[in-house]
């Protein structure tokens, strides 16, 4: 079974650089800050980039956000979800259509550039959920 992640996942709204930097300066860790090259595939975030994905590790745990999606403005409370992520596709699959079940699908798993898949969903609870297969989890199709 691959190793699969947990965390919270924040859009913070156009400041997650500023956040995400903060949130290591306070309690250390290894801080990654991505963005998107013109092509759409992630590349290490330039001083001035949209931050498409930021991902900071301490001690085993970890924190996901981004600056969210500028034509998608999140409404009080929809601003923080749950990032669940690996390489299991078929186990993935699976936990995103139970998590589906009484909830809204707001994008089904759905390919990406870089070869992996993601897909967003709010569970019967309110609760969003953000699922990510890792590339190296396809199989060939």
């Amino acid at each position: 079974m691959s190793k699969r992640y947990l965390s919270p996942y924040i859009n913070f709204q156009g400041r997650a650089r500023e956040a995400m930097e903060f949130y290591r300066e306070v309690l250390g860790g290894e801080l990654e800050l991505r963005s998107l090259d013109e092509r759409g595939l992630p590349r290490p975030a330039g001083p001035r980039d949209r931050i498409t994905y930021a991902r900071l590790e301490v001690d085993g745990a970890l924190l996901i956000g981004s600056d969210g999606h500028p034509d998608y403005p999140p409404s009080l409370g929809d601003h923080i979800g749950i990032a669940l992520g690996g390489g299991d596709e078929d186990r993935l699959a699976e936990i995103f259509t139970r998590l589906a079940e009484g909830g809204t699908v707001k994008m089904p798993l759905t390919e990406q550039p870089w070869g992996g898949r993601i897909g967003w969903l709010m569970d019967r609870f309110g609760i969003n959920w953000m699922v990510s297969v890792e590339a190296s989890g396809r199989g060939a199709s």
